[in-house]
């Protein structure tokens, strides 16, 4: 059976907008990106009608970090297929405990325990709950402008327009500006369960601390008994160069939360990842929580594969050559348009381009989108475009990323200057 094409565009739009989003449709038919996802295969995405052709560099945020229908995630999925299923979340499971003691190899600390979700909010809520029931605590702080999902907990600890629709915010939640310690060290007190924080909060606009920062939170956390808790949905799975993005700041946190990339783009899959010590919380009644479909076993095979292919170290080899090809790239289109780009935020293939003001960014989009690139503009930041290319690119795929990127930022210079 064919799954693309099934009924013509126009009538995917309509259907999609009577039944699906309204509000989407009209957003992108007024900007003339009317794009269905058609073909995908690598780097690349087609139309449904396969006229047009983009270089995803949005990738979902890090879904697609090893590009779209990988061959070896795909046979991987398919060998599951033959014995596996959803499984029984109330249950042991041999697929759960393999996935859960192979991320346990390759976390920083004694990060040992795995509390696995369906989505990056499920998996924050669950970081939250665990911070409070340890600590006996009710306060989380979180950064201004950063993300964490659209769920419960993890949507008071994003921004205001996020969650004035939906009711007011509970007093307990409470935000600081993003790499000010000092700001920090106002704020948390004793009655402070964690700090949350994104290693590189994307949707502020690829904001990359100081290089010492993470140290302070982590030193101020543990003079305030509080824990640590870093949002790695993103930035996980070799994106920045490393597995983790935390390891570039050397802080072991008490609990990362993973997902996106542990996907392969195939079947979703997230991860609260605690310290030992905090699996108390789950001792006395070991069902206090559950995820009917958290790391169904289906699944895990797919994200044990994501782990081994991310933690070859050819695999970081090559995410760190393509980030330098891209850094050189980046800095001479800054001098090419030095009236239109700031500066150049990056941290591996975890990129963003900060221009002149707000409305660069949705102009941006747009003239990547007519020069055959997908890249959206940073939500709480609309002055930064961002670039997460699929991490398995090629130097020569790079090269096309940057000549199409050039043609867009002239489009774009013309408009706005």
């Amino acid at each position: 059976m064919t799954y693309i094409g099934r009924v013509p565009k126009e009538e995917g739009i309509r259907l999609f907008h009577d039944h699906v989003s309204s509000g989407k449709v009209d957003v992108f038919t007024s900007y003339g990106m009317d794009f269905i996802f058609g073909k995908r295969e690598g780097i690349y995405i087609w139309d449904v009608e396969g006229k047009k052709r983009l270089i995803n560099c949005h990738s979902n945020g890090g879904v697609f970090n090893l590009g779209h229908r990988n061959p070896e995630i795909a046979k991987t999925l398919i060998s599951a297929i033959d014995e596996l299923d959803i499984g029984n979340h109330h249950l042991i499971s041999e697929q759960r405990a393999l996935l859960a003691s192979k991320l346990a190899e390759f976390m920083p600390g004694d990060i040992t325990y795995t509390i696995f979700g369906v989505s990056g909010g499920e998996a924050i809520d669950t970081a939250i709950k665990i911070a409070r029931a340890y600590t006996r605590r009710p306060g989380i702080i979180s950064a201004k402008g950063g993300y964490h999902g659209h769920t419960g907990f993890a949507l008071f600890t994003g921004d205001e327009k996020y969650r004035k629709p939906f009711g007011p915010m509970p007093a307990d939640f409470s935000q600081v500006p993003f790499n000010d310690i000092s700001a920090l060290k106002e704020r948390i007190n004793n009655q402070t369960a964690a700090v949350i924080f994104e290693t590189i909060p994307a949707t502020l606009g690829i904001y990359v601390p100081d290089k010492d920062y993470f140290k302070q939170v982590r030193d101020l956390c543990d003079k305030n008994g509080s824990l640590l808790i870093i949002d790695e949905v993103q930035t996980g799975f070799g994106r920045t160069g490393r597995l983790w993005g935390i390891e570039h700041f050397d802080v072991v946190p008490d609990i990362i939360v993973i997902g996106k990339g542990m996907s392969g783009g195939m079947y979703p899959m997230t991860a609260t990842c605690i310290k030992e010590k905090l699996e108390v919380v789950f001792k006395e009644d070991p069902f206090i929580h559950v995820s009917t479909f958290g790391g169904a076993e289906i699944g895990c095979p797919v994200a044990m594969k994501v782990l081994e292919i991310s933690t070859d170290p050819s695999f970081l080899r090559h995410v760190n050559e393509i980030a330098s090809l891209f850094k050189q790239g980046l800095d001479r289109l800054k001098q090419k348009y030095p009236k239109l780009i700031v500066s150049i935020r990056q941290l591996g293939l975890m990129m963003g381009i900060k221009m002149v003001n707000e409305m660069c960014g949705p102009i941006m989009t747009k003239t990547c989108y007519e020069n055959g690139i997908l890249s959206i503009y940073a939500n709480n930041d609309t002055s930064v475009s961002q670039l997460l290319p699929p991490l398995i690119i090629t130097e020569q795929e790079t090269e096309e990323v940057m000549d199409r990127l050039d043609k867009a930022l002239e489009q774009a210079n013309a408009l706005i200057n």
